[in-house]
């Protein structure tokens, strides 16, 4: 993609180079901030909004701009090259899409938008379009807060323990989205950002007390790796104005005080255990840490600027508001009672909202949960696994590598599937003999093993205690009542050997010692006497 033209601009003593212009969309209540700092860039050429008299003060203090209550209108201007979004949340995921279609580079106030569906969006469309996509998680570019990154990153903390966020206030009042979502992207983002990983597990609660169904507080807990929990505690009826977030170490503690005129203090109490049973809490004088000066705001939109000329991609970009976005959804569900989808932990892993994941949950790599799914405690995906729509695994069930479970089966305890097993639609396992409403038997399940590669045809069943060999090819609507052997092809009720299948799914003709697979040359050892095949050399992959 061509770098487009730049040229230096100056305004209130400061040097920025400029690739495009920019328009900001929504400039009320924290929009005419936006529209401030992006003037004193030298970058903005327009301002959007519906309101009259927010035009008139944008066209009265930033003489030379064109003000327009038109969003056609500025995408339509060529020469408008980014546009800057602090319309409402509710807003956001119409505006940035309109904007990216129309060739726009986007920065956009958190969130990116109200569900994880319509980020994901936003974020394809840009990457589609080849545009640049910012989210305005703006405390990742305040320098008391890149310090502190420093200082976990230095391990001058020691080991992260324990880190919560109190943001409080009281002051404009939200009905279109609830304090959850008004408030704690920042510290979710935060949080994120010191830690470098996405939690396990998350839950909420809260109170909505102005108005039915918006919450006006909300404590929301997240589980991390190697034990590290966090809260964040917000809250727009407070009798006045806290912004703390702490950090505790095992060797020091930080606290980031965005109210404070000092912002960032390093505590390093320490902890001594008296004959190894009783701890004893010791004291120490507090430091104010030094950090580099700059409105955080400011830094944040040149940032923008730059990765607008030098098209790389933002600190905060849509991935990152999509980590978020993860985040608030599986706290609002919690919030309101509704199983939530926990968190993948890692970037390649995607569950759809309808779907569940339990704590503690293990999923690989390039793995995807489709709708409606659950995944319970204990259980463990491995890499690339497709599991379709109504799917339920577990508790404590291990799947290996590249495992596709279809719709409508349910995997239960007592149940692995080693790497490449295919289950078909409505394929049935059983863990439970002989089992009876009335009488506990979740002690005796019988375990049933299926081996790498096997395939379990469409609405076929397994009874429980047996294993299905590798590479067996089990035909749809059969029921299993006894072990399968490797590469056996079983069909019918009760299923029987009705021949023997190459690893590539053909059928192989074995009347003889030695088999050749007709479709792709893969070599067996047939021994008839003791109803086996054995793979000699295999050429397929």
């Amino acid at each position: 993609m061509p770098i487009p033209d730049q040229s230096q601009q100056r305004k209130g003593g400061e040097a920025v180079s400029i690739a495009t212009a920019t328009a900001v969309i929504g400039a009320g209540y924290w929009g005419k901030n936006l529209v401030r700092n992006l003037h004193q860039l030298g970058a903005l050429r327009a301002v959007c909004d519906s309101d009259p008299s927010t035009l008139a003060a944008a066209a009265r203090n930033h003489p030379g701009i064109t003000v327009t209550a038109s969003l056609d209108e500025v995408l339509a201007d060529a020469a408008v090259g980014s546009v800057a979004v602090a319309s409402p949340a509710a807003t956001h995921h119409d505006v940035v899409k309109r904007a990216l279609s129309a060739g726009k580079d986007v920065f956009v106030e958190k969130p990116l938008a109200l569900t994880v569906r319509e980020g994901e969006e936003l974020v394809a469309l840009a990457r589609r379009n080849g545009r640049i996509l910012m989210v305005g998680h703006l405390l990742q570019y305040h320098p008391a807060v890149l310090k502190l990154k420093e200082m976990v990153a230095a391990g001058d903390l020691g080991r992260i323990q324990y880190i919560y966020s109190n943001r409080l206030n009281i002051g404009k009042l939200r009905t279109e989205e609830n304090i959850l979502w008004s408030f704690a992207p920042h510290d979710i983002s935060v949080l994120l950002f010191l830690l470098g990983e996405e939690p396990r597990a998350v839950s909420c609660t809260g109170g909505a007390y102005l108005n039915r169904d918006v919450f006006d507080t909300t404590l929301t807990a997240l589980e991390f790796r190697d034990g590290v929990r966090g809260h964040i505690f917000v809250s727009w009826l407070h009798p006045f104005k806290e912004q703390k977030l702490v950090v505790i170490g095992s060797k020091a503690m930080a606290v980031f005080d965005d109210v404070s005129t000092e912002k960032l203090f390093l505590y390093p109490h320490s902890i001594e255990w008296r004959d190894g049973k009783v701890p004893l809490a010791h004291k120490a004088a507090h430091a104010v840490i030094a950090f580099d000066a700059g409105e955080p705001l400011k830094l944040e939109l040149s940032h923008f600027l730059e990765c607008v000329a030098t098209r790389r991609q933002p600190r905060t970009d849509g991935e990152e508001g999509l980590r978020v976005l993860r985040i608030l959804e599986a706290a609002e569900k919690s919030l309101r009672g509704v199983a939530a989808a926990t968190p993948p932990t890692t970037p390649g892993v995607f569950v759809h909202e309808s779907s569940c994941v339990d704590p503690g949950v293990q999923i690989g790599d390039g793995s995807s949960i489709w709708h409606f799914s659950h995944v319970l405690r204990g259980s463990r995906l491995g890499l690339n696994c497709k599991v379709g729509q109504n799917v339920v695994i577990g508790p404590n069930v291990v799947i290996g590598d590249n495992v596709k479970i279809q719709n409508n089966v349910s995997v239960y305890e007592g149940v692995t599937l080693e790497d490449h097993v295919f289950c078909g639609p409505s394929t049935v396992f059983t863990n439970v003999f002989n089992p009876r409403s009335e009488i506990p038997r979740m002690n005796e399940l019988r375990p049933t093993l299926v081996r790498r590669g096997a395939t379990l045809g469409a609405n076929s069943t397994i009874v429980c205690g047996h294993t299905i060999g590798c590479y067996a090819f089990v035909g749809a609507g059969a029921v299993v009542t006894k072990d399968v052997p490797d590469y056996a092809l079983v069909a019918g009720n009760p299923a029987r050997q009705r021949g023997w299948v190459c690893r590539c799914g053909a059928r192989l003709d074995a009347v003889k010692a030695h088999v050749v697979c007709a479709a792709c040359g893969n070599r067996y050892r047939h021994l008839r006497k003791a109803g086996t095949l054995t793979a000699v050399e295999e050429r397929s992959t």
